[in-house]
């Protein structure tokens, strides 16, 4: 609630200007899935979904090749001729066509000239803008007559805390641009400075040291895991089952060496395995087995596949960038394919 009370004021603040447009929110990881891990950080995630303004379009370059899992993009912001919006009536300038002289006064400063670093959409600075935005309409929304709002520091996203009496919810507001109609989005913060990610491996470093540069947004596939749980709660006999199964997991086995993205992976795959008319109260247990039988074939070939790329059971209503069902899927196992005494350690810990 009160993430639409903030989008239509969003939209409203913005119609004017040349700032990006916030859409709806999307509530990602694990608390929107459902189910929490043990290390869960308390915070709610969304992610702000960014279009462009009018007379401006968003184009996407990959920055280097790299693992598929680990890939950022720089977003590039280009002017279009808005000659032909003007014939009908809306007054706006087109930046291509009209003079500098008669743009200055007439119109705002472009996109460009706001929140882009070399004509290349700048993370911090939309991030400081986006939080600006968020104070401002802070007072319009109606929650805020029952709510305290206190903004945390965070250089690539809007995070604050929410208070009313004893209670407290935090909340982060991360901004994304989505891959063309897709459900991959490229997003304001790495993946491993978010709890539920996609990264097998946790940073032992703090996540502000691992962040690229301002001009660079790291690909998520955040989304398309919300909606592939989603797609299985509809399908299956007990709508929550799985997602008991993977809070049994990541809780009840937490420290045997597997993280809660392992756990959720393996879960997630062998949920396209098993036929859905299994996953009833009555069959837990054996769905409890189904998933540790995957997990010891994943060990013992050394191969567990990412999940969403080259994933050729992903249901139809998941939209990928046409090139991503075509990748070789990524092992997210291949470090104790490398290391035999990793791979020990995690038989052991199996």
């Amino acid at each position: 609630e009160l993430m639409e009370s903030f989008t239509r004021v969003f939209v409203d603040s913005v119609i004017n200007s040349f700032y990006p447009v916030p859409e709806e929110a999307i509530g990602v990881g694990s608390a929107f899935e459902g189910w929490s891990p043990c290390e869960w950080d308390g915070v709610y995630r969304v992610l702000v979904p960014l279009s462009p303004p009018a007379g401006h379009t968003f184009h996407l370059e990959l920055n280097s090749a790299g693992q598929m899992a680990a890939r950022t993009f720089s977003v590039r912001v280009e002017l279009e001729c808005t000659c032909k919006r003007q014939q009908l009536g809306e007054k706006l300038l087109c930046f291509l066509h009209h003079s500098q002289e008669e743009l200055q006064q007439k119109q705002k400063c472009s996109l460009l000239e706001t929140l882009c670093t070399s004509s290349y959409l700048d993370v911090e600075k939309t991030c400081r803008w986006f939080c600006q935005l968020v104070r401002c309409s802070w007072l319009h929304v109606p929650q805020s007559y029952s709510w305290h709002l206190v903004f945390q520091p965070c250089s690539r996203s809007c995070r604050f805390q929410l208070s009313r009496g004893k209670k407290r919810l935090m909340v982060e507001m991360l901004l994304g641009v989505r891959q063309g109609d897709s459900d991959i989005f490229v997003v304001s913060q790495p993946a491993e400075a978010q709890e539920g990610g996609s990264s097998i491996l946790v940073s032992s470093q703090p996540a502000e040291a691992n962040f690229p540069a301002s001009t660079a947004w790291p690909e998520t596939y955040t989304v398309a895991e919300v909606k592939f749980l989603q797609h299985i709660a509809r399908q299956v006999p007990c709508k929550n089952l799985h997602l008991k199964c993977l809070q049994v997991f990541t809780c009840i086995l937490r420290g045997t060496g597997f993280s809660s993205s392992t756990w959720k992976t393996v879960v997630m795959h062998v949920l396209t395995i098993v036929p859905l008319s299994r996953w009833s109260r009555r069959e837990f247990v054996v769905c409890l087995w189904d998933i540790m039988a995957y997990l010891h074939c994943c060990l013992q070939l050394n191969r567990l596949e990412h999940f969403v790329l080259g994933n050729e059971r992903l249901p139809a209503e998941i939209s990928l960038p046409p090139a991503m069902r075509r990748v070789e899927p990524l092992n997210l196992f291949e470090h104790l394919a490398r290391d035999p005494a990793a791979h020990r350690e995690a038989m052991q810990a199996f």
